[in-house]
């Protein structure tokens, strides 16, 4: 397996290494170990293939997307991602987030999350919206699994916070921005020289 973006603490490549699976794990800050690079993907040479391509919160800030997704998909013929919609935040879901954050930080427990999401927004202008990546991702697989998911847990982790998010979410009272995806790569059609 390949996993893109796994940060400095090395994101799921150890869970996946024990469960039994081949891994590799890329990231400009990927911490030392035998599972781990130091690049980009666009500095990946490694041919593959690999069975599945695992991303966590990395493809909204890839640039240029299009291409990487194409070299995502000759690697490998599956692809999950756990992702976030920003441009999904809309006022109740921005009032609900930011009032839990000044709540934890009253509490003496700053979270880990921006204090002001507008700030955020605009310090982040580039990033991919949730449309775009969608638009991307189906260009070139076909969906086999997506739900929306509580997300902001993440960044205020205080107690208790996924659970509410998720309640409220499923009353109808905030969106949600968090989402998973499975998809299969769509196999183009191949001519008969390449059919042999």
């Amino acid at each position: 397996m390949l996993e893109i973006g796994c940060g400095r603490d090395g994101g799921i490549a150890p869970a996946l290494a024990h469960a039994g699976h081949d891994v590799l794990a890329i990231d400009p800050e990927a911490p030392d170990g035998p599972l781990y690079q130091r690049i980009k993907l666009e500095e990946l040479d490694d041919p593959g293939p690999f069975d599945a391509v695992v991303a966590s919160r990395v493809l909204h800030h890839v640039q240029p997307l299009g291409p990487a997704l194409d070299k995502l998909a000759r690697l490998a013929p599956l692809l999950l991602l756990d992702e976030f919609a920003w441009n999904h935040m809309d006022e109740p879901t921005t009032g609900w987030y930011e009032s839990q954050h000044r709540l934890l930080v009253a509490a003496g427990l700053p979270p880990k999350g921006p204090p002001d999401l507008a700030e955020w927004r605009s310090n982040h202008a580039g990033l991919h919206p949730y449309e775009t990546l969608r638009t991307e991702i189906d260009a070139r697989y076909d969906e086999r699994h997506f739900e929306w998911r509580p997300y902001f847990y993440r960044w205020l982790e205080g107690p208790a916070t996924e659970s509410l998010e998720a309640g409220l979410i499923a009353a109808g009272a905030i969106r949600p921005i968090g989402f998973r995806y499975a998809g299969v790569r769509r196999e183009t059609e191949r001519s008969p020289a390449e059919a042999r």
